[in-house]
């Protein structure tokens, strides 16, 4: 019966040999970076009023400066991100033995939880984090899969994707607005997959052991609980600064391709900690798999002609993921 690695809960001093990255998959330089406080923080409590427009116009600029932003009053509240938040540390802290059930078997279910110990790139080398995978469609398979510890898990998660979901949708919409797309235009097929996956990443006593990438998904949605995302942004690592119940919101490579490369894909990163852990909650949108996803037609003319060809979403997760399988 796999259980969690021992070393995660005592005092670590070194890394062990099967966690540590090959050199060439090490990031250059230093791993630390400045907290850039030049990524914007939009207040959507606005949204309705009068800087309607200033609002469309600052999130088209970050998509353009950073591919990614911060929203706050955004409409989740925030007793329900605190709750979710100590759920999953709750869930993470709990005894081995209550986890068990819930490690990868075939996969078709629709919660699983992968360990340190389980998880593993293509030549072998361990994860330092323990991450919860949760399909948030509704379905009998994902109700009788979700966990029945902690007692509320069920209520809290449910509500807590329900109002992703929604904010995700008025977001899109928002991007609509801004590339000039009717409203709408990513509901039902292009945004139709949601899944919740929260790490831990327990303190690490050598965090240098990181790689960046970007997500191959529509839209992410990020809350962090202390300081370890980085993005890069002009040859340079910068730290995004974790704002109490703000959504770190970071476009993916398939917005990046509908919008013919008008948006950028934020290439990011997360640096461990070495005295505490670590815990984020991360939304994924994503299109169904077998929608096509290419430019959209009205954002190609001639003197923009298309950047990407047309490829089925899942083909193309089926290639990151066998060049990322962590």
């Amino acid at each position: 019966m796999p259980t969690y690695l021992s070393h995660w809960s005592t005092n670590v001093q070194s890394v062990p040999t099967n966690y540590v990255f090959p050199k060439d998959k090490r990031p250059e330089g230093d791993i630390t970076a400045p907290l850039c406080k030049d990524i914007p923080v939009i207040d959507l409590s606005q949204l309705d009023g009068l800087d309607h427009a200033e609002i469309i116009k600052q999130i088209m600029k970050a998509n353009k400066d950073f591919g990614m932003f911060q929203v706050i009053n955004h409409g989740v509240s925030e007793e329900l991100v605190d709750e979710t938040m100590n759920l999953f540390k709750e869930f993470f802290n709990m005894p081995a033995e209550d986890k068990a059930m819930y490690y990868p078997e075939d996969g078709t279910k629709g919660f699983r939880l992968y360990t340190g110990s389980l998880s593993s790139i293509e030549d072998g080398v361990k994860t330092w984090k323990d991450s919860v995978k949760h399909t948030c469609q509704s379905s009998e398979d994902n109700i009788e899969s979700s966990p029945k510890k902690p007692a509320r898990y069920q209520d809290v998660v449910g509500a807590y994707s329900a109002e992703v979901r929604k904010l995700s949708l008025k977001i899109l919409d928002m991007i609509c607005e801004g590339l000039g797309v009717e409203l709408g235009y990513f509901e039902d097929e292009l945004s139709q997959l949601q899944q919740l996956v929260v790490h831990q990443y327990p303190a690490c006593p050598d965090p240098s052991l990181v790689s960046g990438h970007t997500d191959p998904h529509l839209l992410t949605l990020l809350q962090q609980d202390i300081d370890g995302l980085q993005i890069f942004k002009d040859g340079q690592w910068l730290g995004v600064e974790p704002i109490p119940h703000a959504f770190v919101i970071m476009i993916c490579d398939q917005l990046e391709i509908i919008s013919n490369g008008k948006l950028k894909s934020v290439q990011h990163r997360v640096v461990t900690n070495t005295s505490a852990a670590r815990t984020s909650l991360v939304t994924f949108i994503s299109p169904s798999l077998e929608s096509v996803i290419e430019p959209e037609k009205a954002l190609v003319r001639a003197s923009e002609p298309t950047q990407f060809k047309p490829c089925r979403f899942k083909e193309y997760l089926d290639i990151q993921m066998a060049n990322h399988p962590y």
